[in-house]
């Protein structure tokens, strides 16, 4: 294990040590609802919300079956990885669209902490990736190629993401948005960003959300680097590859979303009181369809869509 590897694997415990003590003293909640059939799921539309469907309230291994079982049934072509280390085990799934030689690599992790539903955290996502297939089939740019990247193992330092970053080539990519947290809001958030000189890639990311009518600090917001949560696009910028966390939250929660990210500690106090959404049901029991909104998931597949676009 090198040292940036050991840095990952502590950083995983950190915060699954900050997400026990933020939830500790907490009601518990009612018993998880029951797990979509997955044949219902795909009778049901290709939505992002629909798709979400697909992963809420399983077990991570029923989690990763459900992806591979879904690209199978909806005959898309995919790449298998499988990994086992110390510190866990687990499937990546990698879809390619488009043909050209500089890469985007778009991430949606499909593992969720234990004794949550993960639906904002992380179904939400991967709905919304999965829908982004047959959104942009035959509407890539003709140099780029889109990478879907379904991850296992976030939760455990972005292990998936570190195995991946490992084992395949890297060569093309120009630049890695990982999908976090994307089911609550109106405002999208782009974090892990540099305080100076923005690289190309995110100047075209920013120019794409302007083109949505989105304005800068309102309709999106360019973050800095968090100190405590992350997100599996941490293993790509670790690489040297300009690699972001791409997330929606609510505008009226920006503020104390800023403050609650940036002083970890002082928040552990602060949310013994009142936590901001989305976090309020992060790593819970609560983290339920139910609480995700539409027009989020839309929104960010939106941005996306427009991204995309953007880098032809």
């Amino acid at each position: 294990m090198t040292l940036r590897d050991l840095g990952f694997y502590l950083r995983g415990r950190l915060n699954s040590g900050l997400g026990r003590v933020l939830n500790s003293g907490r009601a518990p909640a009612t018993p998880l609802a029951p797990p979509v059939p997955l044949d219902e799921i795909l009778r049901g539309g290709n939505g992002p919300l629909a798709l979400a469907r697909l992963l809420e309230s399983r077990a991570n291994d029923e989690r990763e079956r459900a992806v591979a079982w879904y690209l199978e049934r909806r005959g898309v072509p995919f790449t298998r990885s499988r990994f086992e280390t110390f510190e866990g085990r687990g499937e990546n799934f990698t879809v390619d669209v488009g043909s050209g030689d500089r890469v985007l690599v778009l991430i949606g992790h499909h593992d969720a902490v234990p004794g949550s539903p993960g639906a904002n955290d992380n179904a939400a996502a991967v709905g919304i990736l999965l829908h982004l297939l047959e959104r942009i089939a035959g509407d890539v740019p003709p140099r780029l190629r889109v990478r879907f990247l379904f991850t296992a193992a976030e939760e455990l330092g972005y292990l998936g993401a570190r195995e991946y970053v490992k084992r395949e080539r890297l060569h093309g990519i120009i630049g890695v948005l990982s999908l976090e947290l994307c089911g609550i809001g109106d405002a999208l958030a782009v974090w892990d960003t540099p305080e100076a000189g923005a690289p190309g890639f995110l100047t075209s990311v920013a120019g794409a959300l302007d083109t949505l009518g989105l304005r800068r600090d309102a309709g999106y917001h360019f973050v800095g680097r968090i100190p405590v949560f992350g997100s599996d696009h941490r293993a790509f910028a670790a690489a040297g590859i300009p690699a972001y966390g791409f997330t929606i939250v609510p505008f009226a929660e920006a503020d104390a979303l800023r403050q609650f990210v940036f002083s970890p500690v002082r928040s552990v106090l602060r949310a013994m009181v009142r936590r901001p959404v989305p976090f309020d049901t992060y790593h819970t029991p609560r983290d339920a369809l139910a609480t995700l909104q539409p027009a989020a998931l839309e929104g960010v597949a939106r941005a996306l869509t427009a991204v995309i676009a953007g880098l032809g």
